[in-house]
């Protein structure tokens, strides 16, 4: 088996169809359908179950993904390591949290970028419930991300930053105009909160059923611009970390709710797989983001 038939396999295995996998690639569909099939006849097995025009993973197909996966890395780890250039290159994947791209991750990158030109930093979007598998994978180099404090045996924790959420509301609204509010206080208030897997909104679920408040959440959803712009609106209260609406706060669209109630614990954190070789070009972000 080689790099390439890996890659394709991958690719299809994301996009579980061959037609699609061949697009991205630049293929013809007919070269990724014999890249496929000479990867089961090398290991005797099938990879995938045809189902129409879409694919699905045979078991076999799993246990082959993760090892593509891993290898996917070394040859990542491999360019940026073994030329003899002084000069970091190759590609570094990071992920990283959506409010953290609001205002520190553009600075960093600016820096990065200044730093390892050669270097391809591609990012994506993580939750805290995806990055930890992504990192054990291989899919991801490193991780950037804002969550409450998290503990994990098999990663590292490079880093962290106490950072601080807060409640949005257009300045006219009742709340805005308030001193000291609590949970009692968000009683029957339509509240926009962050996707039901956010650790954020978990937070303030579980303090206001300790303060037996009973949430009327008038939207979840994990874009922070939709929660800003129908605060803006006056459409509820949003729930979301203070670095999301640095903008808005300062121009006047927004104003941050006097909160005196529970408080709400998050860190801007940094992580690594703990058996993940860090190379001049991983040494050199990490250094940046702490």
């Amino acid at each position: 088996m080689t790099i390439i038939q890996l890659e394709t396999f991958i690719k299809v295995s994301e996009a579980m169809s061959f037609t699609a996998a061949a697009n991205t690639l630049g293929y013809a569909q007919s070269t990724v359908t014999t890249q496929i099939k000479q990867l089961e006849e090398e290991l005797g097995c099938l990879l995938f179950e045809r189902l129409g025009k879409s694919v699905v993973l045979t078991p076999e197909g799993e246990k082959l993904l993760a090892y593509a996966q891993r290898m996917q890395q070394l040859e990542r780890e491999i360019l940026m390591e073994v030329p003899t250039e002084k000069e970091p290159a190759g590609v570094l994947k990071l992920g990283v949290s959506e409010s953290l791209c609001y205002t520190v991750l553009p600075d960093i990158l600016s820096e990065y970028r200044k730093r390892c030109p050669k270097v391809d930093l591609r990012l994506e979007f993580v939750d805290h419930d995806t990055f930890p598998g992504m990192l054990r994978n291989g899919k991801l180099d490193i991780v950037y991300t804002l969550n409450p404090f998290i503990t994990l045996p098999d990663l590292s924790m490079l880093g962290k930053k106490p950072e601080t959420m807060g409640f949005y509301a257009k300045p006219e609204h009742p709340l805005a105009k308030k001193r000291k509010v609590t949970e009692k206080d968000l009683e029957g208030v339509p509240l926009l909160l962050t996707s039901h897997i956010c650790n954020f909104r978990q937070m303030l679920l579980e303090a206001l059923a300790k303060h037996r408040v009973v949430p009327n959440i008038a939207i979840e959803t994990g874009s922070k611009e939709i929660l800003k712009q129908f605060a803006a609106n006056g459409l509820g209260v949003a729930f979301i970390p203070d670095m999301v609406a640095i903008r808005e706060a300062k121009e006047g669209s927004l104003c941050r709710i006097d909160w005196a109630g529970s408080e709400f614990p998050i860190f801007s954190q940094v992580f690594i797989h703990k058996n993940k070789h860090r190379g001049a070009a991983l040494e050199e972000l990490v250094n940046i983001l702490i």
